[in-house]
């Protein structure tokens, strides 16, 4: 589904990605995995448009999109939940899940909001509520269903468990099995190894713009160089 081959990517004279290589195939769990700083935004910033790569390509269902503007990807299949939510605060619940469908699927607007509405009980609660005041568990529900709106193909999840409490996190990811179970991709970017590598089928772990592990989500769970780098074991 997704293909990237020798991917170069950076800021100005600041080169983050070095030449990655990685694939996704569809109704897959992928994990990125990897410390701040490594490259994982940036990586998923080329992936969405928001960032033009200086070399290499980005493939999705068999067409180019590096280069192409995120309206152009969303409209291919692609969302993206970015790390720190990014709703609008001010807007209702309501009008933040139907924003999503700006760019796709509006024809089917008002079954993809029941649907919504049915993985996320909890928002069908707060529909009329301004998603600023909701709890940080509830502004990541909205940030992923207002990405789940647009019925993506692929669904890039940016640290969905950062800052929630482990029982929130426990649920976060009983969500995004169900998001998977219902048929789209997932690319999860996490700092949360262990929860993610035991969602995930595959996985590739990320050292300063270059992936220095990757195959198996289980073997990697059992690799000591992985389990003494990022479990402390």
């Amino acid at each position: 589904m997704l293909e990237i081959k020798g991917l170069k990517a950076g800021y100005g004279s600041m080169s983050v990605l070095q030449g990655i290589d990685m694939q996704i195939h569809a109704g897959e769990i992928v994990a990125l995995l990897g410390s701040n700083g490594v490259g994982k935004t940036t990586l998923n910033n080329v992936i969405s448009g928001f960032i033009v790569p200086t070399a290499g390509s980005v493939t999705f269902k068999g067409q180019r999109i590096t280069g192409l503007k995120p309206l152009e990807i969303v409209a291919l299949g692609i969302a993206h939940v970015p790390e720190g939510r990014k709703i609008f605060p001010n807007l209702s619940v309501r009008d933040n899940l139907k924003l999503g469908a700006f760019r796709r699927a509006r024809a089917r607007i008002k079954q993809n909001f029941e649907r919504i509405c049915d993985l996320f009980p909890r928002l069908r609660e707060r529909l009329d509520q301004l998603a600023g005041t909701l709890s940080g568990g509830e502004q990541q529900m909205l940030a992923i269903g207002r990405g789940m709106m647009s019925e993506p193909e692929l669904i890039i999840l940016d640290e969905p468990s950062l800052g929630l409490s482990p029982i929130m996190v426990e649920e976060m990811f009983a969500m995004i099995a169900q998001i998977n179970a219902e048929g789209a991709a997932v690319l999860l970017v996490e700092q949360n190894v262990m929860q993610s590598l035991s969602a995930a089928k595959r996985a590739y772990v990320l050292e300063q713009g270059r992936f220095v592990m990757e195959g198996d989500a289980t073997s990697l769970l059992a690799n000591p160089q992985l389990q003494q780098a990022y479990l402390g074991l």
